[in-house]
């Protein structure tokens, strides 16, 4: 049985009759931290996976790496995405490696083939073997090595001979440093895992890494932060909603969902289930405070389509999107049929979160 931290939140029909059912959990709060609303706990402890992206990425900017390496929009977006691996975004690391002066070979990400299919599918055919930049997590890494580049300028290693991916690299010290700051959490507090890229990935309560969301887009409400890493916020979420094609790919929900809102939604994926999303302030309303939300499904949602439909019956609880908007959205939900190899509609796969809203 799913811990008692997740409710029913996903649930299949078959005629009348529910077939199965996902559990999960999702956190809505404030800039301060306070929790807007919440389903299931809103203190399970999880883990971000790549939801955590903007954060690691964060100290390169915090510390002038936009200047440094006169990088764009479109390369700072992929720096905070799993990307599809797509001939364009192939050539989009590629670019940044030239600006950075590190090669595709530094990277420790490992290699698999591209996340978009028709891409996969003409390499297979043409006998083309992926290599590192065809990561999803290229981007990511790219952006790492031109930290460690600038912090001391020289090789991907630290005298002590420790690689930009080791927990006790000197970058991955000060991510972790400003990830807790974001998400006002002690250092000691928070679970430290080691994601399929071999980078660390950080587990919090779902509420705290809602509050990471959420100050990523207005970082000087709430408890202020330094001007900096506010700075490097405003440049993240710039960079994400203008150039959500580099974020995740064609077909990708993040990708979609940031079309869509036109830039009044932040969003990231993350593997197991979990998705992380901040809204602009001013979405909920004229003087709204910005809103950070934290959605988990506990069995790791292995095809990814249930936790995309529960984030958009989330933003419709919250009003978020427009009915048009959700229109726009309908492929990934909330509901959607379930039909069978003949096309017959056999059933039906829907969301049964309800928020809960706090009073006042």
């Amino acid at each position: 049985m799913p811990s008692s931290s997740y409710l029913p939140i996903y649930k299949l029909t078959r005629g009348k009759t529910v077939e199965s059912v996902h559990y999960g959990a999702v956190a809505v709060v404030d800039v301060s931290g306070n929790l807007v609303a919440w389903y299931g706990d809103p203190n399970a402890v999880t883990f971000l996976r790549s939801s955590a992206k903007p954060f690691q990425v964060m100290p390169l900017f915090e510390h002038g790496g936009k200047e440094a390496y006169d990088l764009t929009n479109r390369e700072i977006a992929i720096m905070c995405s799993s990307h599809s691996g797509t001939d364009e975004q192939f050539d989009l690391v590629q670019s940044i490696q030239e600006k950075i002066s590190v090669h595709e070979s530094n990277l420790l990400c490992g290699v698999h083939y591209p996340l978009n299919e028709n891409t996969a599918d003409r390499m297979r055919k043409n006998g083309v073997q992926p290599t590192p930049n065809r990561h999803n997590c290229s981007g990511m890494h790219t952006g790492l090595l031109g930290y460690v580049e600038m912090m001391e300028g020289s090789s991907p290693q630290t005298s002590e001979g420790l690689t930009y991916i080791d927990p006790n690299h000197p970058v991955q010290e000060e991510i972790l440093a400003s990830f807790a700051g974001m998400c006002n959490m002690s250092e000691d507090r928070i679970a430290i895992g080691i994601d399929g890229c071999s980078l660390s990935t950080f587990g919090v309560p779902l509420r705290n890494a809602a509050l990471a969301y959420a100050r990523l887009c207005d970082p000087e409400a709430g408890e202020v932060l330094p001007t900096e890493r506010a700075s490097a916020c405003h440049t993240i979420t710039e960079a994400m909603t203008s150039n959500p094609d580099m974020v995740g790919g064609p077909g990708r929900f993040d990708t979609r969902l940031m079309e869509v809102a036109g830039g009044r939604v932040v969003t990231k994926g993350g593997a197991e289930g979990f998705q992380g999303v901040g809204l602009i302030p001013g979405v909920m309303g004229s003087g709204s405070q910005a809103l950070g939300i934290a959605i988990k499904i506990s069995d790791g949602d292995a095809r990814g389509s249930v936790c995309s439909a529960v984030t958009l019956e989330v933003l419709h609880q919250l009003e978020v999107l427009s009915p048009g908007e959700m229109a726009a959205m309908a492929e990934f939900g909330p509901s959607t049929p379930v039909y069978n190899l003949r096309d017959i509609k056999v059933g039906q796969a829907r969301p049964s979160v309800a928020l809960e809203f706090a009073s006042g």
